[in-house]
């Protein structure tokens, strides 16, 4: 199936939300993970608090169904930087080279469509997957801290 991305709608929003899992993954400190449970009024402010100037929130599609959610944000017209950031649905979408597909594409978007010099993204250090995927899309890793590792993709 073809992986595309689109601009997120509230309606894609609330379909991709329904069928969404936490990632254990993502949450360095255990305790702090809960299951997700779906609810109209959190996803509607979620989708609200998304639309400002400096992001763009694509979905990521596999046909016509939302499988993740892939972002441009912090985006600085002048320095030309931004950072990506990704989540996918739930165990059911990942690997299957759908994240790796919608990082390339918004990726292209970035540099292509929004002229931007350098892309940053951060993943969480047990997240080894992430990391993965970052450095085969062309990610460069900077740095680290306690919780992240930092990457960084120049305009090729």
């Amino acid at each position: 199936m073809e992986i595309t991305i689109t601009p997120m709608t509230r309606s894609m929003c609330h379909e991709f939300y329904q069928e969404f899992e936490n990632d254990p993954d993502i949450f360095m400190d255990m305790s702090r993970f809960v299951p997700y449970e779906y609810a109209w009024e959190q996803t509607e402010r979620y989708f609200e608090e998304q639309q400002t100037p400096d992001r763009i929130v694509f979905m990521v599609m596999e046909g016509e169904r939302p499988v993740g959610e892939v972002k441009l944000k912090y985006i600085d017209r002048e320095a030309k930087q931004c950072s990506l950031g990704i989540h996918l649905q739930n165990n059911g979408v990942k690997n299957r080279g759908v994240g790796t597909a919608a990082e390339r594409l918004a990726l292209e978007y970035a540099f292509n469509a929004l002229g931007m010099e350098v892309v940053n993204a951060d993943a969480v250090l047990k997240n080894k997957r992430s990391q993965h995927v970052l450095e085969k899309v062309g990610f460069v890793y900077v740095r680290e801290d306690d919780t992240f590792r930092y990457y960084i993709c120049k305009r090729p």
